[in-house]
């Protein structure tokens, strides 16, 4: 069989013709279509994972701040247990310590009262013992016993020691006017002229003086002369023993 070369090389030129022609106006623009696809697609996915990223991104900050929310949350709550149960203490503190000086202060206005009734039912019966005593003393006192008290009077003049003894002499020298004697009842003149003597004898003069009669003084005589005294009664002993008692029981109470 004969070979037709020319035929050959015909279709050989138009084979390569079809290819350049596929590949100048098919292959080529599908394999760009294809390229630009490819690179769309790894754009996109690109895209994507960077948005994923953010996405994973502000899930880890959101999640990071709940947390730190929740650490904050819990913080604060501890502290507010803490000073909510430190001010419950505080404040219970200061309760027992109001009650307690509420008891101390009740118990010390209770022992106050009781000590002020003890001495105020002490020194009513103290002032009334002695009003009464003051009082017997009274309704028996008599002239027999004034004269016994002149007697001891005149006495104590001869037992004074030597300053009181200068003190009363000095002032009975320079009164302007006579020494008073003071008793109970009229002395009669003999016990006058008694006293009269004794006085002038113990103070070296002759000394006036005027007798007259006091009932408050209770069974005793009394000397005064220039602001100086010196004298005896039952009621000086009366009112020394009750100074002592007023000194052991103390001061008044107040009145309220």
């Amino acid at each position: 069989m004969l070979i037709d070369w020319f035929t050959v090389g015909a279709q050989a030129l138009n084979f390569v013709i079809l290819v350049w022609l596929l590949k100048r106006f098919l292959y080529k623009p599908i394999l760009n279509a294809i390229d630009a696809r490819e690179k769309g697609i790894a754009s996109k996915l690109a895209g994507a994972d960077a948005k994923q990223k953010d996405a994973q991104k502000e899930q880890d900050d959101f999640q990071g701040k709940n947390k730190a929310f929740d650490e904050q949350r819990a913080a604060l709550l501890s502290k507010a247990t803490d000073e909510a149960k430190a001010e419950h203490d505080r404040l219970l503190g200061e309760a027992h310590k109001e009650a307690d000086s509420l008891r101390a202060g009740q118990a010390t206005a209770l022992r106050n009262d009781q000590t002020r009734l003890g001495q105020e039912i002490t020194r009513t019966a103290s002032d009334e013992v002695f009003a009464i005593a003051r009082k017997t003393l009274a309704d028996l006192a008599s002239a027999s016993l004034e004269e016994r008290v002149g007697a001891v009077f005149t006495r104590r003049l001869g037992e004074m020691d030597a300053k009181a003894k200068l003190t009363m002499g000095a002032a009975l020298k320079t009164s302007p006017s006579a020494a008073i004697v003071r008793s109970a009842f009229d002395m009669p003149t003999g016990q006058r002229a008694t006293i009269q003597n004794a006085v002038n004898e113990t103070f070296s003069a002759n000394i006036p003086l005027e007798f007259k009669t006091d009932h408050d003084t209770i069974c005793g005589i009394e000397l005064t002369a220039n602001g100086q005294k010196i004298g005896w009664s039952i009621a000086d002993y009366l009112t020394a023993l009750d100074q002592k008692v007023g000194a052991l029981l103390g001061p008044e109470p107040a009145t309220k």
